[in-house]
Protein backbone atom coordinates (compact mmCIF):
# COMPACT_ATOMS: atom_id res chain seq x y z
CA UNK A 1 0.00 0.00 0.00
CA UNK A 2 1.28 3.48 -0.87
CA UNK A 3 2.42 5.75 1.93
CA UNK A 4 0.19 8.47 3.41
CA UNK A 5 2.29 11.28 1.95
CA UNK A 6 2.15 9.81 -1.56
CA UNK A 7 -1.64 9.39 -1.33
CA UNK A 8 -2.06 13.00 -0.09
CA UNK A 9 -0.02 14.18 -3.10
CA UNK A 10 -2.28 12.22 -5.47
CA UNK A 11 -5.40 13.64 -3.85
CA UNK A 12 -4.07 17.18 -4.21
CA UNK A 13 -3.19 16.56 -7.88
CA UNK A 14 -6.66 15.20 -8.73
CA UNK A 15 -8.32 18.09 -6.86
CA UNK A 16 -6.33 20.59 -8.93
CA UNK A 17 -7.34 18.75 -12.12
CA UNK A 18 -10.98 18.84 -11.05
CA UNK A 19 -10.79 22.61 -10.53
CA UNK A 20 -9.54 23.01 -14.13
CA UNK A 21 -12.19 20.73 -15.66
CA UNK A 22 -14.93 22.43 -13.63
CA UNK A 23 -13.82 25.85 -14.85
CA UNK A 24 -13.66 24.61 -18.47
CA UNK A 25 -17.16 23.16 -18.09
CA UNK A 26 -18.55 26.54 -16.97
CA UNK A 27 -16.76 28.39 -19.78
CA UNK A 28 -18.05 25.90 -22.36
CA UNK A 29 -21.61 26.25 -21.00
CA UNK A 30 -21.43 30.03 -21.43
CA UNK A 31 -20.00 29.77 -24.95
CA UNK A 32 -22.55 27.10 -25.85
CA UNK A 33 -25.47 29.43 -25.16
CA UNK A 34 -23.92 32.16 -27.31
CA UNK A 35 -23.16 29.67 -30.10
CA UNK A 36 -26.75 28.42 -30.05
CA UNK A 37 -28.05 31.99 -30.26
CA UNK A 38 -25.84 32.67 -33.31
CA UNK A 39 -26.98 29.45 -34.92
CA UNK A 40 -30.66 30.27 -34.44
CA UNK A 41 -30.16 33.88 -35.56
CA UNK A 42 -28.76 32.72 -38.91
CA UNK A 43 -31.70 30.45 -39.71
CA UNK A 44 -34.23 33.10 -40.92
CA UNK A 45 -31.77 34.41 -43.54
CA UNK A 46 -30.91 30.88 -44.61
CA UNK A 47 -34.60 30.01 -44.99
CA UNK A 48 -35.37 33.07 -47.10
CA UNK A 49 -32.44 32.60 -49.46
CA UNK A 50 -33.26 28.88 -49.71
CA UNK A 51 -36.79 29.73 -50.82
CA UNK A 52 -35.44 32.14 -53.44
CA UNK A 53 -33.00 29.51 -54.70
CA UNK A 54 -35.79 26.90 -54.79
CA UNK A 55 -38.00 29.12 -56.96
CA UNK A 56 -35.00 29.86 -59.15
CA UNK A 57 -34.28 26.15 -59.68
CA UNK A 58 -37.80 25.58 -61.06
CA UNK A 59 -37.85 28.77 -63.13
CA UNK A 60 -37.69 28.57 -66.91
CA UNK A 61 -35.05 31.25 -67.30
CA UNK A 62 -32.96 32.02 -70.35
CA UNK A 63 -29.90 31.63 -68.12
CA UNK A 64 -29.19 28.40 -66.22
CA UNK A 65 -26.54 28.73 -63.53
CA UNK A 66 -23.82 26.01 -63.48
CA UNK A 67 -24.69 25.21 -59.85
CA UNK A 68 -28.14 24.02 -61.02
CA UNK A 69 -26.89 21.79 -63.84
CA UNK A 70 -26.39 18.13 -62.97
CA UNK A 71 -23.35 16.51 -64.57
CA UNK A 72 -23.79 12.99 -65.87
CA UNK A 73 -20.15 11.86 -65.71
CA UNK A 74 -18.82 12.45 -62.18
CA UNK A 75 -15.04 12.03 -62.12
CA UNK A 76 -13.89 14.36 -59.32
CA UNK A 77 -15.55 15.22 -56.02
CA UNK A 78 -14.89 18.13 -53.67
CA UNK A 79 -15.32 17.77 -49.91
CA UNK A 80 -15.43 20.53 -47.29
CA UNK A 81 -14.63 19.12 -43.84
CA UNK A 82 -15.68 21.22 -40.83
CA UNK A 83 -13.95 20.48 -37.51
CA UNK A 84 -12.88 22.36 -34.40
CA UNK A 85 -9.58 24.13 -33.79
CA UNK A 86 -9.22 22.73 -30.27
CA UNK A 87 -9.68 19.34 -28.66
CA UNK A 88 -11.14 18.23 -25.32
CA UNK A 89 -14.62 17.90 -26.86
CA UNK A 90 -15.18 14.15 -26.66
CA UNK A 91 -15.64 12.26 -29.90
CA UNK A 92 -16.89 15.27 -31.88
CA UNK A 93 -13.97 15.52 -34.31
CA UNK A 94 -13.34 11.77 -34.36
CA UNK A 95 -16.88 11.06 -35.56
CA UNK A 96 -16.93 13.65 -38.35
CA UNK A 97 -13.44 12.71 -39.56
CA UNK A 98 -14.31 9.02 -39.52
CA UNK A 99 -17.41 9.71 -41.64
CA UNK A 100 -15.32 11.78 -44.07
CA UNK A 101 -12.63 9.10 -44.32
CA UNK A 102 -15.13 6.30 -44.95
CA UNK A 103 -16.87 8.32 -47.67
CA UNK A 104 -13.52 9.19 -49.27
CA UNK A 105 -12.58 5.49 -49.37
CA UNK A 106 -15.92 4.74 -51.05
CA UNK A 107 -15.30 7.40 -53.70
CA UNK A 108 -11.73 6.24 -54.26
CA UNK A 109 -12.87 2.62 -54.71
CA UNK A 110 -15.16 3.78 -57.52
CA UNK A 111 -12.28 5.58 -59.25
CA UNK A 112 -13.19 9.16 -58.38
CA UNK A 113 -10.66 11.87 -57.57
CA UNK A 114 -11.08 13.84 -54.33
CA UNK A 115 -10.17 17.41 -53.46
CA UNK A 116 -10.54 18.58 -49.87
CA UNK A 117 -11.10 21.93 -48.19
CA UNK A 118 -10.54 21.92 -44.41
CA UNK A 119 -12.22 24.30 -41.98
CA UNK A 120 -10.70 23.88 -38.52
CA UNK A 121 -7.26 22.84 -37.31
CA UNK A 122 -8.18 19.26 -36.38
CA UNK A 123 -9.56 18.46 -39.82
CA UNK A 124 -6.66 20.17 -41.59
CA UNK A 125 -4.09 18.19 -39.61
CA UNK A 126 -5.95 14.92 -40.19
CA UNK A 127 -6.25 15.42 -43.95
CA UNK A 128 -2.54 16.18 -44.18
CA UNK A 129 -1.70 13.03 -42.23
CA UNK A 130 -3.70 10.76 -44.54
CA UNK A 131 -2.20 12.42 -47.64
CA UNK A 132 -5.42 13.97 -48.99
CA UNK A 133 -5.26 16.65 -51.69
CA UNK A 134 -6.04 19.77 -49.64
CA UNK A 135 -7.02 22.63 -51.97
CA UNK A 136 -7.71 25.23 -49.26
CA UNK A 137 -8.00 25.52 -45.50
CA UNK A 138 -8.85 27.98 -42.74
CA UNK A 139 -7.96 27.67 -39.05
CA UNK A 140 -8.21 29.91 -36.01
CA UNK A 141 -11.86 30.91 -36.44
CA UNK A 142 -12.24 31.62 -32.73
CA UNK A 143 -15.51 31.25 -30.84
CA UNK A 144 -17.70 32.84 -33.52
CA UNK A 145 -17.83 32.14 -37.29
CA UNK A 146 -17.09 35.12 -39.53
CA UNK A 147 -18.24 34.89 -43.13
CA UNK A 148 -15.45 37.16 -44.40
CA UNK A 149 -12.91 34.59 -43.15
CA UNK A 150 -14.75 31.69 -44.78
CA UNK A 151 -15.33 33.26 -48.20
CA UNK A 152 -11.81 32.65 -49.52
CA UNK A 153 -11.84 28.96 -48.58
CA UNK A 154 -15.32 28.47 -50.07
CA UNK A 155 -14.47 30.37 -53.27
CA UNK A 156 -11.61 27.99 -54.08
CA UNK A 157 -14.05 25.07 -54.22
CA UNK A 158 -16.76 27.01 -56.08
CA UNK A 159 -14.25 28.14 -58.70
CA UNK A 160 -13.05 24.55 -59.07
CA UNK A 161 -16.65 23.44 -59.67
CA UNK A 162 -17.31 26.12 -62.28
CA UNK A 163 -14.00 25.30 -64.01
CA UNK A 164 -14.95 21.62 -64.16
CA UNK A 165 -12.17 20.47 -61.83
CA UNK A 166 -14.80 18.87 -59.56
CA UNK A 167 -18.25 17.61 -60.54
CA UNK A 168 -19.86 17.41 -57.10
CA UNK A 169 -19.29 19.25 -53.84
CA UNK A 170 -20.10 17.92 -50.37
CA UNK A 171 -19.74 19.26 -46.86
CA UNK A 172 -19.23 17.17 -43.73
CA UNK A 173 -19.89 18.72 -40.32
CA UNK A 174 -21.44 18.00 -36.92
CA UNK A 175 -25.12 18.91 -36.72
CA UNK A 176 -26.41 20.24 -33.41
CA UNK A 177 -29.45 18.26 -32.19
CA UNK A 178 -29.49 19.19 -28.50
CA UNK A 179 -27.04 19.66 -25.65
CA UNK A 180 -26.49 15.93 -25.22
CA UNK A 181 -26.63 14.87 -28.87
CA UNK A 182 -24.66 15.96 -31.93
CA UNK A 183 -24.62 14.04 -35.21
CA UNK A 184 -21.97 13.97 -37.97
CA UNK A 185 -23.69 14.93 -41.22
CA UNK A 186 -22.74 14.69 -44.90
CA UNK A 187 -24.61 17.10 -47.19
CA UNK A 188 -24.36 17.67 -50.94
CA UNK A 189 -23.84 21.33 -51.82
CA UNK A 190 -23.45 21.11 -55.59
CA UNK A 191 -25.14 20.60 -57.93
CA UNK A 192 -28.37 21.98 -56.46
CA UNK A 193 -31.74 20.54 -57.38
CA UNK A 194 -35.30 21.60 -56.74
CA UNK A 195 -35.93 18.47 -54.66
CA UNK A 196 -32.83 19.15 -52.57
CA UNK A 197 -33.77 22.78 -52.02
CA UNK A 198 -37.32 21.85 -51.09
CA UNK A 199 -40.41 22.87 -52.94
CA UNK A 200 -43.46 24.82 -51.97
CA UNK A 201 -46.71 24.87 -53.87
CA UNK A 202 -46.41 27.19 -56.80
CA UNK A 203 -43.16 28.44 -58.26
CA UNK A 204 -42.43 31.62 -60.08
CA UNK A 205 -39.69 33.24 -62.05
CA UNK A 206 -38.28 36.64 -61.25
CA UNK A 207 -37.93 39.85 -63.19
CA UNK A 208 -34.19 40.54 -63.38
CA UNK A 209 -32.66 43.99 -63.54
CA UNK A 210 -30.45 44.65 -65.43
CA UNK A 211 -30.17 41.00 -66.57
CA UNK A 212 -30.41 37.48 -65.20
CA UNK A 213 -26.76 36.37 -65.19
CA UNK A 214 -25.16 38.73 -62.61
CA UNK A 215 -28.21 38.51 -60.31
CA UNK A 216 -28.39 34.71 -60.42
CA UNK A 217 -24.62 34.33 -60.08
CA UNK A 218 -24.60 36.47 -56.97
CA UNK A 219 -27.64 34.75 -55.46
CA UNK A 220 -26.30 31.22 -55.93
CA UNK A 221 -22.90 32.16 -54.49
CA UNK A 222 -24.53 33.77 -51.46
CA UNK A 223 -26.69 30.67 -51.00
CA UNK A 224 -23.73 28.26 -50.92
CA UNK A 225 -21.87 30.61 -48.57
CA UNK A 226 -24.88 30.68 -46.24
CA UNK A 227 -24.97 26.86 -46.23
CA UNK A 228 -21.30 26.66 -45.26
CA UNK A 229 -21.71 29.41 -42.65
CA UNK A 230 -24.64 27.56 -41.09
CA UNK A 231 -22.65 24.32 -41.07
CA UNK A 232 -19.77 26.07 -39.24
CA UNK A 233 -22.23 27.66 -36.77
CA UNK A 234 -23.83 24.26 -36.11
CA UNK A 235 -20.38 22.71 -35.64
CA UNK A 236 -19.34 25.40 -33.14
CA UNK A 237 -22.53 24.94 -31.11
CA UNK A 238 -21.90 21.18 -31.16
CA UNK A 239 -18.28 21.71 -30.13
CA UNK A 240 -19.15 23.74 -27.04
CA UNK A 241 -21.92 21.32 -26.05
CA UNK A 242 -19.61 18.32 -26.45
CA UNK A 243 -16.85 20.08 -24.49
CA UNK A 244 -19.23 20.98 -21.66
CA UNK A 245 -20.43 17.36 -21.41
CA UNK A 246 -16.86 16.00 -21.61
CA UNK A 247 -15.60 18.37 -18.90
CA UNK A 248 -18.58 17.55 -16.66
CA UNK A 249 -17.82 13.87 -17.05
CA UNK A 250 -14.15 14.54 -16.25
CA UNK A 251 -15.12 16.53 -13.14
CA UNK A 252 -17.45 13.77 -11.95
CA UNK A 253 -14.76 11.14 -12.53
CA UNK A 254 -12.23 13.25 -10.63
CA UNK A 255 -14.65 13.53 -7.71
CA UNK A 256 -15.05 9.75 -7.69
CA UNK A 257 -11.28 9.22 -7.78
CA UNK A 258 -10.80 11.68 -4.91
CA UNK A 259 -13.34 9.73 -2.84
CA UNK A 260 -11.53 6.45 -3.52
CA UNK A 261 -8.13 7.95 -2.70
CA UNK A 262 -9.41 9.41 0.57
CA UNK A 263 -10.74 5.99 1.52
CA UNK A 264 -7.34 4.42 0.79
CA UNK A 265 -5.64 7.25 2.72
CA UNK A 266 -7.88 6.72 5.77
CA UNK A 267 -7.20 2.97 5.68
CA UNK A 268 -3.46 3.58 5.47
CA UNK A 269 -3.59 6.07 8.32
CA UNK A 270 -5.69 3.70 10.45
CA UNK A 271 -3.26 0.87 9.76
CA UNK A 272 -0.34 3.08 10.81
CA UNK A 273 -2.13 4.08 14.02
CA UNK A 274 -3.01 0.47 14.82
CA UNK A 275 0.61 -0.56 14.26
CA UNK A 276 1.88 2.18 16.59
CA UNK A 277 -0.60 1.20 19.30
CA UNK A 278 0.43 -2.44 18.95
CA UNK A 279 4.08 -1.51 19.30
CA UNK A 280 3.35 0.62 22.40
CA UNK A 281 1.28 -2.12 24.02
CA UNK A 282 3.93 -4.71 23.20
CA UNK A 283 6.68 -2.50 24.64
CA UNK A 284 4.68 -1.82 27.82
CA UNK A 285 4.02 -5.54 28.25
CA UNK A 286 7.73 -6.31 27.83
CA UNK A 287 8.71 -3.71 30.43
CA UNK A 288 6.12 -4.85 32.97
CA UNK A 289 7.21 -8.45 32.65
Amino acid sequence: MAGSKEIRTKIKSVENTRKITKAMEMVAASKMRKAQDRMRASRPYAEKIRNAAAHLSFAQSEYRHPFLVKREDVKNIGLIVVSSDKGLCGGLNTNVLRMSLNQMKTWESSGKGIQVSAIGNKGFGFMNRIGAQVKSHITGLGDAPHLEKLIGTIKVMLDAYIAGEIDQLYICYTKFINTMKQEPTMQQLLPLSGEQLGSAEGHWDYIYEPEAKPVVDELMTRYIESLVYNAVAENMASEQSARMVAMKSASDNAKSVIGELKLVYNKARQAAITKEISEIVGGAAAVSS
